[in-house]
């Protein structure tokens, strides 16, 4: 839960670098809590709740994907290949998997500052 906070408390924060267990850990609770909202509004028989997580949630998830792309070494930009239709998905999950380069143009490895 530490994760998610982390990345809350840097909203809008498309500088330095995220590791793979910041970034998938952030994925792990808002997918548990997107899943949350879908349920009440099933029950409820509204989109409202999981339509406003997903806003709310949008800069943070970009801002921490940004991040993310910066610890393999490329631009937050990458992103936009996102939107070719599954070509695009595929080439992000490549990225996200990929383990951390060492000191880039993003600054230094967040495995050595750790460490």
């Amino acid at each position: 839960m530490e994760y998610f906070i982390g990345a809350l408390k840097k909203y809008a924060d498309f500088t330095g670098r995220a590791r793979r267990k910041e970034f998938w850990m952030y994925m792990l609770f808002y997918f548990i809590f997107y899943t949350l909202a879908a349920v009440i509004d099933i029950t409820l028989g509204t989109m409202i709740f999981s339509t406003v997580l997903a806003l709310g949630l949008l800069i943070p998830t970009i801002a921490i994907s940004a991040r993310r792309l910066h610890d393999t070494g490329r631009s937050g930009w990458w992103q936009l290949i996102g939107l070719v239709p599954l070509i695009g998905a595929i080439v992000l999950l490549i990225f996200y998997v990929q383990d951390s380069i060492g000191e880039n143009e993003y600054g230094a490895n967040p495995k050595a500052v750790e460490a």
